[in-house]
């Protein structure tokens, strides 16, 4: 586990220092050429994939709320989370979000559904912009046990989550984003009240199909593998590989109302092959202040 977090760590270093050199504006994006209002109506797409993270954060003045729900049909389990994202105005490259999480495990089918665990996130915009080719935003999460571990809701003890996202815009057209990232619960339990450190990683990339400005489709593979508890300080080892096609859409208004449905299907592959489900997405994006001119 420690050489797999190293290598990650090194890669990362690598893509940052790359992404450094990248760094460059895109002259015809600068929102400084454009009024507030009309260039948050005629905006496309941006912020909006489902599995993975695209690495742009907030801009000021304008909160997001997105609400995602995840069915799987061969382990009956499914999961509706709801993420609040806001920028910090007086640091614009920091942004603060919480997720909640409602949640049916199909591990435990008579268990009925139930809150599962908080998560409270910083993200800091370490390279770029939305108005950039190459951008990076690393996370950090605090992941709070609210969930009911007893009836496969939660994890059982708090943990702290990271998670690096690149995204790199390559023509008008498509645009392909990468995730690396890591979590470490201390103190995790199981249905038993069993307890155990566990570790996980992940990994991610899609590739983002602008069809049209206000229409995507996309695809997103995702690999997390991690331990669960399975008795007194003993853990289990277990991977998911999923790949998610999807689509997504906007419909803009005047007032600076973004509102992004998508759907997508994602299917196993490798030891999760078997596994498909439906994933659903619905994100609702608009200022909260008139923004100033020279903050634009």
């Amino acid at each position: 586990m420690r050489k797999t977090l190293a290598g990650i760590l090194l890669l990362l270093l690598i893509t940052v220092s790359w992404a450094q050199d990248a760094n460059s504006a895109r002259p015809s994006d600068d929102p400084y050429f454009h009024d507030w209002k009309r260039e948050l109506y005629e905006s496309g797409i941006q912020d909006n994939s489902f599995l993975i993270e695209e690495s742009y954060n907030q801009d000021y003045g304008v909160v997001q709320h997105i609400n995602n729900f995840q069915r799987l049909w061969q382990s009956k389990s499914w999961v509706y989370s709801f993420t609040q994202e806001w920028p910090v105005d007086l640091a614009p490259k920091n942004q603060l979000s919480y997720t909640v999480v409602a949640t049916h495990s199909g591990d435990s089918p008579g268990s009925g559904a139930g809150a599962g665990d908080i998560a409270l996130n910083y993200r800091y915009q370490l390279v770029g912009s939305g108005n950039t080719r190459v951008a990076v935003a690393p996370r950090v999460s605090l992941l709070v046990p609210s969930g009911d571990a007893k009836l496969g809701r939660g994890s059982g003890g708090a943990g702290v989550q990271t998670n690096w996202a690149m995204s790199v815009v390559l023509n008008k057209k498509f645009t392909t984003h990468f995730n690396a990232g890591a979590t470490i619960i201390p103190h995790a339990k199981d249905e038993l009240g069993n307890s155990a450190a566990t570790y996980a990683y992940n990994l991610g990339h899609s590739l983002v199909w602008t069809m049209h400005p206000r229409f995507n489709a996309f695809m997103e593979t995702i690999f997390n593998r991690g331990e669960s508890v399975i008795g007194p300080k003993q853990t289990q080892w277990e991977s998911q590989v999923f790949v998610n096609p999807g689509i997504r859409w906007a419909y803009n208004f005047s007032s600076g109302l973004q509102i992004v449905p998508g759907i997508s299907m994602p299917v196993g592959v490798g030891l999760t092959s078997g596994e498909k489900g439906v994933f659903f997405y619905l994100s609702f994006e608009h200022p909260y202040r008139k923004i100033p001119r020279e903050n634009k």
